[in-house]
Order: C-alpha cells, then sequence, then structure tokens
C-alpha cells in the first residue's frame, strides 16, 4: 500500500452468470436529474465490457459506476455480486465504505469554517489544538524498541500545511516503518474500523509524537486530515459528525452518508473482500485492528480521515456541488474563491507523484493527464476499499467507481475506467440526457 494504493486509492466465483443491476434512479434524489436514456446507455458499451470482464473473472466481486455530464446523470451501473455464496447482486445504491474519500468532505468543512473568517489557513493549529505546540521531527530510531530521538521543527504546522499532507504526520499501519510503529505504541488508529474512543482523546496524544519531516518539506499522506476534524469539533463545538450533518449531508440531500449507519440503512453496506495468497477472492476478516463491519457499530470515534461510508449517488452530490463552485439546487456552501483555492496547487514545488495538491484533492498536472487520460486541472482521490472519483471542469464531468476489496492485486480497474470515461464520453461526444 505504499503510493500506487495511494494515487489509486487506494469482489465472483466460476460458474455463474451476472449482468448490470441498473437501478432506476430516485426521482427526489438531487444527483439523479434525469434517467439515463437507452442512447446513453448504447453508447458506453466498452464500459459495460470492463466491469463486466472484472466482475465475472473475480478479480472483484462487484463493481458501482456513475458519470454526470453537465449536472446530468449519463451513466449509472452495477455490476457483479454483493454477496458470492449466496449470490446476491451488488446495487447501485448499495452503502460502501469510502475510506479515505472522507477526506475532501472533511476538508470542504473546514473550508466552510475558512469562509467564516474562523481561521487563516497559514495559522500555526497550535493556536487552536495546543497539543501541536513547538513540533519536533524524528531523527533517529532504533528498530528494536522503537525509541527515538527528535529535534525541533524549523516552524509551527500550519492548517494549510494539514489540507495539504505536508505536515510530516504520517500514517499508523500503511506509513513508514517509523511512524507505524511509534504511532502503535501511542495507541493511534487509522480511523478504519477502530469505532472506540473519542477523537480529541486520540488527536491530543498525536499532537506531542514526532513528525516524520519537517513542515512543509514533502508531502507525507497520513493523519493530517484526522486533525482536521478535531479543529473542526473545536471551532464548531460539535461532533465532526454533527457538523458533517448539519453543514453537508442535510443540505445537501446526501441521506446515506454516515460514520455509523442507522440500523434500517445497515442492511444495506455492501460486503467487503479480500484475496488469499492465490488471489482467490474471500470475505475479509479483522486486519490490522480493523472491524470489517465498523459501520455498523455504535462507535464514537469519527475518524475526519477515513470513517465515513456512503452511496455513490450521495459521492456524486457532494462533487457535483465542487464543480459548481460551491453552489447545488440554488444552495451555496463554499464561496467560489474558496473553491478555487481547494482545486488548484497549493504545494509549490514540491510534488505528489507526478500531480500536485490542493486543499483536500490531488490536482491532475500535464504529466498526470499524459499518464491517466484525464484533462489536467481535474481533481480526484479515493479510498483504500478501491474506490476512486475525480471532476473534470474543463470537460463538466463527474465520475466514480466503487468496489469493496482490499488488498486487490487488481488494481488497475481504475486506471482502465479513467481512459475509457476520456475515450467513450469526451472523445466520441456520448449522448447525454438533458
Amino acid at each position: 500500500m505504499r503510493k500506487a494504493m495511494i494515487l489509486a486509492l487506494l469482489l465472483l466465483f466460476s460458474g455463474y452468470t451476472t449482468s448490470a443491476q441498473t437501478a432506476a434512479p430516485v426521482a427526489t434524489r438531487p444527483a439523479a436529474k434525469a434517467k439515463p436514456s437507452a442512447s446513453a446507455q448504447a453508447s458506453l458499451p466498452a464500459i459495460d465490457q470492463l466491469l463486466r470482464e472484472y466482475t465475472e473473472a473475480n478479480r472483484v466481486p462487484g463493481a458501482i459506476a456513475l458519470i454526470m455530464r453537465d449536472g446530468h446523470v449519463i451513466y449509472r451501473k452495477a455490476f457483479g455480486l454483493n454477496d458470492v455464496n449466496a449470490k446476491t447482486p451488488l446495487q447501485a445504491d448499495a452503502i460502501v465504505r469510502i475510506a479515505s474519500q472522507t477526506k475532501a468532505i472533511t476538508s470542504a468543512g473546514v473550508m466552510m469554517l475558512y469562509d467564516e473568517g474562523k481561521f487563516q489557513l497559514d495559522d500555526p493549529i497550535s493556536k487552536y489544538l495546543p497539543a501541536f505546540r513547538n513540533p519536533k521531527v524524528l531523527a533517529t530510531f532504533n528498530e528494536q524498541d522503537s525509541t527515538y530521538t527528535t529535534v525541533p521543527a524549523r516552524s509551527e504546522i500550519t492548517i494549510r500545511q494539514l489540507l495539504t499532507h505536508t505536515s510530516g504526520i504520517s500514517y499508523p499501519v500503511i506509513g513508514s516503518k517509523e511512524a507505524k510503529a511509534i504511532y502503535a505504541k501511542a495507541h493511534i488508529p487509522s480511523g478504519i474500523g477502530t469505532p472506540n474512543d473519542k477523537l480529541a482523546t486520540r488527536m491530543n496524544a498525536l499532537g506531542p509524537l514526532p513528525l516524520m519531516h519537517q513542515p512543509g518539506e514533502r508531502f507525507t499522506y497520513g493523519l493530517s486530515v484526522d486533525v482536521l476534524g478535531y479543529l473542526i469539533e473545536v471551532l464548531s463545538g460539535q461532533p465532526l459528525d454533527q457538523f458533517l450533518r448539519t453543514r453537508l449531508f442535510e443540505p445537501l440531500a446526501m441521506r446515506d452518508t454516515y460514520f455509523y449507519l442507522p440500523a434500517n440503512k445497515q442492511p444495506r453496506l455492501a460486503a467487503l473482500y479480500t484475496q488469499d495468497a492465490a488471489k482467490n477472492t474471500i470475505k475479509t476478516g479483522p486486519r490490522d485492528g480493523m472491524i470489517p463491519d465498523y459501520p455498523k457499530e455504535a462507535g464514537t470515534y469519527f475518524s475526519g480521515g477515513a470513517g465515513l461510508s456512503s452511496t455513490i449517488d450521495d459521492y456524486a452530490i457532494f462533487l457535483q456541488m465542487m464543480l459548481n463552485e460551491g453552489q447545488y439546487k440554488g444552495r451555496r456552501l463554499l464561496k467560489p474563491a474558496t473553491v478555487r483555492l481547494m482545486t488548484q496547487n497549493q504545494i509549490g514545488d514540491v510534488n505528489q507523484g507526478l500531480n500536485k495538491f490542493g486543499l483536500g484533492f490531488s490536482i491532475v498536472t500535464p504529466q498526470g493527464a499524459a499518464k491517466s487520460g484525464l484533462s489536467e486541472g481535474s481533481f480526484e482521490w479515493g479510498g483504500i476499499f478501491g474506490t476512486t472519483y475525480w471532476v473534470d471542469p474543463k470537460e463538466k464531468i463527474v465520475a466514480l467507481l466503487y468496489t469493496q476489496k482490499y488488498p486487490n492485486s487488481y488494481g488497475d480497474l481504475a486506471d482502465k475506467y479513467k481512459m475509457l470515461v476520456r475515450q467513450t464520453v469526451i472523445e466520441s461526444k456520448a449522448v447525454l440526457v438533458k
């Protein structure tokens, strides 16, 4: 799970036949402005073929794809199975664990407070969270007993650096060996499948721990956005789940997005899969401290970096709001200038793979566009369980692809999907519903 997992973000046994499950868009859902027509569906057979190929070959048990253009749904289908043993089809309105796709939502919540004048981007985080005052940087590390030495950081961590993952804060479980050992000893969770405890308790424990490098020096994927989730709690006076519900989910009618699902929605949670050494797809059990069905828990830990579960429709609404520069169906959530800040390079000469990074999103550069097929200036990310999304402002496209499998040796599915969206929707001028 190194950089490839981050960039891709980073479930069908033989002997059955599966077909696409196309759920009719719900008329009251803001994302479903128009039902995909037969002509629009017929214009995208290559995407159908790709998703059938991967599900029928047992590379992923199921996949859900959604494409919007100019605010209209032109493609929304589910392929394969949710339960491979019971042969239950995966539905397009399944609720999935979106993991790191939580980060963009939390970042948007932070920037709503920015719009209200609650902070400045280059304020030190210690101004609001004292546990992060006088940060120190890792100097030496002893692998035998996880002891270490530090040097003083040259500067305080800023809110901008947290939004851009240049703070020096890393990750448990998937971070560097030093970070994994240090965070494990301090009981710092990754935020995925760890429903117990409180965000404030763990973030205050994270504050005194060493940074992996000087603030602003390089891109290091980590718990920075979990820290921002705690910042939201401090500045708003609300638990993170309540803030996001009242300020984002309810205004956008994102009715299926939660840290922990209410009982009536739990049956829609998609099964989570993994693969064994022979690449056979199997349901995952507890691993790396994670409970697979954590969204069904009565949890109290609200991870701003990884904790949400959602549907492909709900997340498409959020992304359409971002494409609309902060407005959706006549309601403004973010200022246009703020969205432009979020979706342009905020890391200067530092690189994030082939791309740059804004305030919550990876920003596609010319080099990244040449590899991925996305337009330069598109903004994107994904989640570790096989979910991915991007927004193409030039072509007015929102596209998402959801699976539920980790680890997954077939991570090239997302790359192929991106290229096919360009070829079949943009270059071939696929029929749109108005």
